[in-house]
Parts: structure tokens; sequence; C-alpha cells
């Protein structure tokens, strides 16, 4: 029978797997190209880490030309892993546009609808997926789940572009929410959004026992308080402009700020899918691995690529003279780093066995690693 002490410890303390305060990630980068039987996973010894309708969606209408040759080039003979992140989307996608509807008053619906379903990649849901499968569970008990981490995820998109804030104009090629809806109505659409992703895990996630799904709550809302996004956003804001930003602080904030949510995603995956605490913490680990990987990656695409390109306004960081890896380690360290990051991700998963369930993993982690977007 499957371990629920972390869920028990939820019940009594509300304070599920106390992160270790996050360190430096070492290791020696090995890309590794996934084969048909168990994926050969060689990590350096050194390494360690801390702990619209639905009829309308396509593929295309998620997935950018440029995503889906990249999406190509991670495919394998026998997991093809273009057709697996069209498929999840398309599904994440549905889901998403079924759980808000336009109700009275229709404003702030339509304005959660807007940047909910922009489109955008869904990693963090398909994540949340891919990890309850891999522990043996079924992607309906995990798709409620899925659609609370994005709706928190738009959420701080949604923030982050207000004036106040990060003061964007465009967010995924669009207008961001403020200039569509303005400022105030943005806010609220966000706030919204928050609120509502708790309630439809808690009413709607099925197949899972009620400890699973108060441990999941209790994790998400862990992610994104101030032991999470919130916590990386106040240090990201006092850092801007600072000349003394150093790469433990660069690191905080980007574990916190980026890599709560992903990692969230995946732990929540893992805990609704009935993994035993061993599986949680591999993933765990896994998923902080990816999330920082995330932002190293965001950081060099920033310098490297055109608005046009990136969907949103590129070079925004170093206008604001923000800390960025690039900035700090210099391009060809940040990619090496983002090497490093990725290899650290690989060896999570050494300890499942099943090719089936890790592949997606393992090429979502590639994805992350290798996007141009």
């Amino acid at each position: 029978m499957r371990s629920l002490n972390f869920i028990d410890s939820w019940v009594q303390t509300c304070s599920m797997f106390n992160g270790s305060s996050s360190s430096s990630f070492v290791g020696l980068i090995c890309k590794t190209p996934m084969k048909c039987s168990k994926p050969n996973f060689k990590i350096h010894p050194r390494s360690r880490v801390s702990s619209s309708s639905s009829s309308s969606f396509s593929v295309s209408a998620v997935i950018t030309r440029e995503e889906q040759e990249t999406l190509g080039e991670i495919s394998s003979d026998c997991f093809n892993f273009k057709a697996y992140m069209g498929e999840k989307a398309v599904r994440v996608n549905r889901a998403l546009d079924e759980s808000i509807s336009i109700k009275t008053p229709p404003t702030i619906h339509e304005a959660m609808r807007y940047s909910l379903l922009a489109g955008g990649k869904r990693v963090r849901p398909i994540l949340c997926i891919a990890a309850c499968e891999l522990v043996g569970g079924d992607e309906s008990t995990a798709m409620p789940a899925a659609c609370a981490v994005e709706m928190i995820h738009t959420m701080s998109l949604i923030h982050d572009d207000l004036p106040c804030m990060d003061n964007d104009d465009f967010r995924r090629g669009k207008p961001t929410n403020h200039k569509v809806y303005g400022e105030d109505v943005a806010v609220l659409a966000g706030d919204s959004l928050l609120a509502f992703a708790f309630q439809h895990i808690a009413s709607a996630t099925v197949g899972a026992s009620p400890e699973r799904v108060l441990a999941a709550v209790g994790e998400l809302a862990k992610s994104i308080g101030t032991e999470g996004l919130v916590a990386g956003q106040v240090v990201d804001i006092a850092s801007t402009g600072a000349k003394d930003v150093g790469l433990d602080q660069l690191e905080f904030i980007h574990i916190h700020k980026t890599a709560a949510l992903l990692e969230a995603a995946v732990v929540l995956g893992a805990i609704l899918g009935g993994g035993s605490d061993t599986q949680v913490e591999k993933l765990r680990k896994f998923a902080r691995c990816i999330g920082l990987l995330f932002q190293v990656v965001d950081d060099i695409l920033d310098v490297t690529k055109s608005s046009e390109e990136l969907g949103k306004t590129a070079g925004k960081d170093l206008l604001v003279d923000k800390m960025t890896y690039p900035k700090l380690m210099g391009l060809e360290k940040s990619r090496q780093f983002s090497e490093e990051l990725l290899a650290e991700a690989k060896q999570q998963l050494e300890g499942f066995e099943s090719y089936k369930g890790v592949a997606p993993l393992v090429a979502l982690a590639e994805y992350i690693a290798y996007r141009q977007n």
C-alpha cells in the first residue's frame, strides 16, 4: 500500500515537505538521447540538487511553427513528443474552456477567459498530467489540478504585466489584459483566477481521496505564497537596478518566482496519481531543476530573440536593469548552466522503471531546455 505519511503531515500541520533552502546546482552536462529501452542516464556522480469554444481548438492554435520544429527534433521512433504535446494541449485547452463560462457580470469572466485561453505551451498542466500518469494515475484525475495550475500561472502573468510590475504591452503576441480591459479589471481578473483555481481543484477532482486532494491544495497554496511565487516577486522587485545581486540571490528569485509553480504542477500530479513519498520527492527535485532551467532559458531567449519571435517584448529585462543569468554569468556560461540543469533533472527520473511513463517527462525537460520562445 502506498505511503500516506506526507498526506497525514499536511492534515496535521498544513506544512508538507519543508524544502531545504536552495543552493547552487552543480554537475556536468550529458545530453542523453531517448531510446526505446530504459532511458540511459549518464550523470556525473558529483551532481546534486536542492531539495473560444472547444470545437475551435487545434494544435496549431497552441503550438507555433518554431515550437513544432523543436518538438519534432525531440521526438524519437518510439515516442512522438510532438503528437503527445499536441494531444495533451488540445485536451487541456478544452478543459480550461469548459471550466470558466460567461456569467454575470460578463466583463470579469471575459477578462479571465481572454488571458487564460490566449494560447501558450501549457507546459505546467502537461507536466501535472505526465507526473500523475507516471505514478499510475489517470489524466482525468489530474486535469482539474492541471487547469488550476494554469489559472494561477495566468494570474501571475496578468499581474506581472501591470504598469506597477513589469509594465508590458504584449503577452503571447496579444495586447496584455490591462491594455484591453483596464488596470482595474485586470487586477480583479487575476484575483478571480487565483480564487477559482482552488475552487476548481477542490470541487472537480475525481479519482483521488479527500486526503490527497487536501494535500494537493496545500501544496499549491504554498507554491504561490510567501514561500513561493510572492517571495520571488518581492525579491525580484527589490533587486531591480541593484548592482550587488549575486548568483545566490538570482537563484532565490527564480527558484521561487518561476520554479515553484512548475514544481507544484509536478508534485500535484504525483500526489493525486497515488505516488509514494519517495516518488513524490524525486519528482519534486526533477521539477525544481526544470523550473530553474525554464528561467535560465527565458533569460537567454530574452537577449537572443526578437519580440516577434518571442510573442512578448524582447530585451525588457535589460531595459529595466534587471539581473539575469546572461548578465551575471555571460551567455555561454548561461547555456552551459542550462545543460547542467537538464542533466540534473534527468537524474531524478532514474528510479522509475516505466519508459512509457518517463519518456514524456524526459522530453518535456528537453523541450524546456531547447525551446525557441
